[in-house]
């Protein structure tokens, strides 16, 4: 069965959420995990959209946060700041899914600047609502291709907080939520350690450890048993191509 890298990481992405999750979503990618398992095994799963959305039920793909079609079917429409401040902020928010240029080996995220803050090589996006979803979701997962450029031991700029320096430091910074609870690639899984180091705990079929670590910028820790993931099946493959992204907006990349 053949099938890209994005659709390999998407659809392991999905298989991370449970029925019944509330899930600050965007678009893109992470957008079709949560439909993805909407469509599956979490029928119950709520899509939060930042720009106000909640429940929503897109009848097509959504080009941005604002897009039309996610107002169609939702069960509430509300302000940008009641999302953050009576929805995010009270913990009611099960997932977040993250995004950024650099995640280190404690799970926190660059997506501001690659070299000096004042004078950088690329200025990046920045944050948006990245950091307080980082802050406040009760976890997070974060889904980008395994290359060492993505993952250097410290991130050269802290957008967003996983495990900051190492486990008890969210605690200490006031910070509610568990931070990176996952992070999915096209080569396997990276989980936190008791300490709050991210180490390989999954491959999937065909991968190796050895091509993970020659692709992580630090020195890459296993579990004792790294497990092999499940197989993508012909039924979610169908969903993502024919349901979701038909046209390969999304799914066209990292082929």
């Amino acid at each position: 069965m053949n099938y890209s890298s994005a659709e390999l990481m998407i659809i392991n992405a999905a298989r991370l959420l449970r029925d019944g999750d509330v899930v600050f979503v965007g678009v893109g990618q992470p957008n079709l995990a949560c439909n993805l398992a909407k469509r599956t095994h979490a029928p119950n799963l709520v899509m939060i959209y930042e720009a106000g959305v909640i429940g929503a039920e897109p009848a097509r793909l959504p080009l941005s946060i604002g897009d039309p079609t996610l107002v169609s079917g939702s069960l509430s429409v509300v302000s940008m700041y009641d999302i953050f401040a009576n929805y995010l902020q009270r913990g009611n928010v099960d997932v977040g899914f993250m995004g950024g240029a650099q995640i280190d080996k404690y799970g926190n995220i660059n997506a501001t600047v690659i070299g000096g803050y004042d004078h950088p090589k690329v200025r990046l996006p920045g944050s948006g609502g990245s950091q307080e979803i980082a802050a406040w979701a009760n976890r997070c997962y974060i889904m980008t291709p395994h290359q060492k450029r993505r993952f250097p031991e410290k991130v050269e700029f802290m957008t967003s907080a996983g495990a900051i320096g190492g486990r008890g430091d969210r605690e200490k910074a006031g910070l509610r939520g568990k931070g990176m609870l996952a992070v999915v690639t096209d080569i396997g899984m990276m989980e936190p350690d008791e300490t709050g180091e991210m180490i390989l705990t999954a491959l999937h079929p065909g991968k190796t450890v050895e091509e993970a670590k020659a692709n992580t910028g630090w020195d890459l820790k296993t579990t004792p048993q790294v497990r092999v993931t499940e197989l993508v099946t012909e039924n979610e493959l169908r969903i993502l191509r024919e349901e979701l992204d038909p046209t390969g907006i999304y799914l066209k990349s990292g082929a």
